[in-house]
């Protein structure tokens, strides 16, 4: 408040900047809820929405709950007098934290009395101490019919792996023994002779030693298993699963045995019990469309309901622990009144803050936990053999195929139990919101952003859906399914709909549109429409912030863009939107960066919108491309700096980033005109924007030293790979260098009438800059490459320190051959220069510190 009035001490006079009226906050894209949970605790009201219903509990998790329930000592019979007063002295929610957990223990005694013979303890050899152990996961296989005739009546398994510890001496495997036309599965505690045909399970096998993709050999007879019959099997009903092995809790590690340790057939007849009683009813019967990964290559492996992603056991497991909740919904109420908490009788839903909210406040918690057990207690689940447990279904944004999976134990104490989960909520809940008080106000509702209201007058800051990149209703239906099956009946508004509304959600997802064409369409007119909304209700004194980090991936002669990109920022157009800045913020991990498989992208891009000038003119293709090359090198440098004051945007983030300042210029017009006086779309403006970007960093290859222009020219035209000598001596004479002269400065090798250039790999370690009498550019920025992959940013940094003259054309030529390699399609390249330019500010830092302990490095 202190700050809004000193803001409008400097607007007075300007509407909209009233002392005592603090604007509030809405986010109309709500999802997790990130952005209204931090304008909460930067003081503002915060209204979070979403059209989708999982995503609306949750941001009610963060948003209404905890402020409602601050600073209350927990109502449970065992509350302990420490717990009360330090809840009393403003411990945040520690009191409704203590009653999580006290009520989820309820659920789980319960839970043990009525279905804990379904997870019966195994006998431990005598060997591990004898006695009783509690079994963790059931590790499985799925099963098809042998093609090989002479075996056609054996289900034979289809293994990724046989591994199931991996970890260099601690290896344990299972080893398949065959009987003539059976086989069974025992349990080895060695390094395997042959770790590479452990690793591949029963996989198919190229001459090269790499798997084939959903192809397997026949146990019994070597037969392939190709993926058409797997296929086949699949559509028809015929693929089952095979317990393999399972994993025991022990005092000091895990203990694995062979399946004939549990009595699995008792264990059916036991489920099959449950099943004919009450647990039939309300399972997920939905569609699974658009959920599996596999269904754009039609493959559905027998998944075509949501109950097919769980066994029998799991799903009364799951059915139980959803009635359990239900069930201690009245517990808590009758202690609640008992502890003589307040007297309000409307529940949670309604706005009430009596006996039945704080009921339905705690097993809104419960509920998640329930749908993070069918996160980790699915038939998908995965055994991760270096951590040893089971790994979460998502991993990513999608569900992909497991052809082995581990059943994991929900009454035990590891890895997808509920004690673990709900141990995870509470640590959560007591780590991130100690300090709520109820002077925070949340609020958050079901709607369609593109009709609400909720946004008059406010602040608006939001992550919209990117396009096609993730389906989020089709995936959050997942936990939809059972958060519906035990909070519908308190909740009855938000789970109205048996499933996630998907009709409005603005992905462009053509399975439900017809077509690209018109799922692009559909994406262009509902963002167009929402963003209208979004521009007349918004507070008049604040601009409208979009988060956007959709990358733009395709590229061809004409530069980088992306359909993406190109259908939000026409919706902006059209929204009569223009965007006044850009703001490049680093929001993933710096981990994340490095050494993965993918250049993901570094930063979100977010764009500053106001409305557009109602007289606005437009302006002419010749006159925008002059006003782009006069604004857009200064934007540029601000961005690639480099300074500590000011971070350098990362390599794969410069195309995105320079979206902005380019897109600014074009977005104030009321239309580009083409010389046939036709509007310039948007797609030819990024290509523009990008040919601009090019040029900046282009232009620096004038300051460049000749043997470092040979191998930037080079570099393009073979790569890593070799050429001929003659054709590199015309090259390095037309560069005024020498081929023989680039041998010994160590960054190319010739013979036998061949040249290639040095992979940063190939340059020694024990280079030192400052005692190289020929160090081109090129090649100080592989050697800093080399050591911040090989050795780390300390070393790096030390390099650095040792050459601060050429600083910044190695970080211009690192972003240049990113670019080069990205459209050449090098993605392997590519990344290691993304990856010297997202350490780059660490890098520096580095090189500072190394020259206050003794190194001259004043030029820095």
């Amino acid at each position: 408040m202190k700050s809004w009035r000193e803001t409008c001490e400097l607007n007075r006079g300007i509407p909209g900047f009233v002392p005592d009226h603090h604007p509030a906050f809405h986010d109309p894209f709500a999802g997790g809820g990130t952005i209204p949970l931090e304008a909460q605790r930067l003081g503002l009201e915060s209204y979070a929405s979403d059209l989708n219903p999982v995503s609306v509990m949750i941001n009610k998790a963060i948003l209404e709950i905890p402020p409602k329930f601050a600073g209350l000592p927990p109502v449970n019979p065992d509350a302990s007098n420490v717990i009360v007063s330090a809840t009393i002295e403003g411990q945040g929610i520690r009191g409704l934290s203590d009653d999580i957990k006290y009520y989820a223990q309820w659920v789980r005694n319960t839970a043990i009395d009525r279905i804990g013979k379904l997870y019966p303890k195994v006998e431990l050899p005598r060997e591990y101490g004898g006695g009783k152990g509690t079994v963790i996961a059931y590790i499985w296989a799925r099963t098809v019919k042998s093609p090989n005739p002479a075996f056609s009546h054996v289900d034979v398994p289809l293994v990724s792996t046989f591994y199931l510890s991996s970890g260099k001496g601690k290896e344990v495997y299972i080893e398949p023994v065959i009987h003539n036309d059976s086989y069974d599965f025992t349990i080895k505690y060695d390094k395997p002779v042959d770790p590479a045909k452990v690793a591949s399970g029963t996989g198919f096998l190229k001459d090269d030693g790499k798997k084939v993709k959903a192809s397997f050999r026949c146990i019994l007879s070597g037969t392939a298993i190709k993926a058409d019959y797997i296929d086949e099997e699949a559509k028809n009903g015929r693929l089952g699963f095979r317990i393999m092995a399972v994993a025991v809790e022990g005092e000091q590690r895990r203990i694995y045995l062979p399946p004939d340790s549990v009595k699995m057939e008792v264990i059916n007849e036991m489920i099959n019990s449950y099943k004919s009683l009450e647990y039939e009813m309300g399972l997920p019967t939905q569609e699974c469309r658009g959920t599996f990964a596999s269904n754009a290559q039609g493959r559905r492996y027998g998944f075509y309901q949501f109950k097919d992603y769980f066994t029998s056991r799991q799903l009364v497991t799951l059915s139980t622990f959803s009635d359990l909740v239900k069930e201690v919904r009245e517990k808590i109420i009758v202690d609640a009144n008992i502890a003589n908490f307040n007297t309000d009788i409307k529940p949670l839903n309604d706005g009430g803050s009596g006996a039945s909210a704080y009921a339905d406040a705690i097993i809104v918690f419960l509920s998640f936990a329930i749908d993070k057990m069918a996160d980790l207690g699915n038939c998908l689940v995965r055994w991760e053999p270096v951590a040893q447990c089971p790994r979460q279904l998502f991993g990513r944004q999608g569900i992909q195929m497991s052809w082995g999976f581990a059943e994991s134990n929900p009454l035990s104490t590891s890895s997808g139990s509920w004690h673990t989960l709900i141990e995870g909520i509470c640590r959560t809940l007591n780590k991130n919101f100690s300090n709520v008080s109820n002077s925070y106000k949340g609020n958050a509702v079901q709607s369609d952003a593109s009709m609400q209201e909720i946004s008059n007058l406010k602040i608006i800051s939001t992550d919209p859906p990117y396009y096609d990149n993730i389906g989020y209703a089709d995936l959050s239906e997942f936990f939809y399914v059972w958060m519906r099956r035990t909070l519908r009946p308190f909740f009855p508004t938000i789970f109205a709909t048996i499933s996630v509304p998907k009709t409005e959600e603005l992905v462009a997802t053509p399975y439900r549109h017809g077509s690209k064409s018109e799922a692009d369409l559909f994406f262009l007119n509902g963002m167009t429409n929402t963003l209208e909304n979004l521009a007349l209700n918004s507070h008049k004194a604040f601009p409208l912030t979009i988060y956007y980090a959709f990358k733009q991936s395709e590229t061809n002669e004409n530069g980088t863009s992306s359909t993406g990109w190109e259908t939000f920022l026409q919706a902006v157009m059209n929204a009569g939107l223009v965007i006044t800045g850009t703001w490049p913020l680093r929001t993933e991990n710096g981990s994340r960066l490095v050494g993965q498989d993918t250049n993901a992208l570094a930063s979100s891009i977010v764009l500053v919108c106001r409305p557009r000038l109602k007289d606005a003119q437009s302006i002419s293709r010749r006159a925008f491309i002059r006003e782009l090359n006069e604004l857009m090198p200064e934007a540029l440098e601000t961005m690639i700096g480099g300074k500590l004051e000011s971070p350098s945007v990362a390599a794969v983030d410069l195309q995105q980033a320079s979206i902005g300042p380019g897109m600014s210029v074009f977005s104030k017009y009321s239309a580009v005109l083409e010389a046939d006086g036709s509007r310039m779309t948007v797609k030819t403006a990024l290509q523009l924007i990008n040919k601009v970007v090019d040029a900046y960093l282009n232009e620096a290859d004038g300051e460049l030293d000749s043997d470092t222009m040979y191998c930037l020219n080079w570099f393009d035209q073979y790569g890593w790979n070799r050429g001929d000598y003659g054709q590199a001596e015309v090259l390095a004479t037309a560069k005024g260098t020498t081929v023989d002269g680039m041998k010994l400065a160590g960054i190319l090798e010739s013979g036998q009438g061949k040249v290639r250039l040095l992979k940063w790999q190939e340059y020694p370690k024990e280079w030192i800059p400052e005692q190289d009498n020929r160090t081109p550019v090129w090649e100080a920025l592989h050697q800093m490459i080399r050591a911040l992959q090989q050795q780390g940013e300390q070393v790096a940094g030390a390099l650095f320190a040792g050459m601060p003259a050429r600083s910044e054309a190695i970080r211009n030529l690192a972003y240049r051959l990113y670019t080069l390699c990205e459209r050449k399609g090098w993605s392997d390249d590519a990344r290691a220069y993304n990856e010297l330019i997202a350490s780059w500010d660490a890098i520096a830092a580095a090189a500072h510190d190394f020259g206050h302990h003794g190194t001259q490095i004043e030029l820095f």
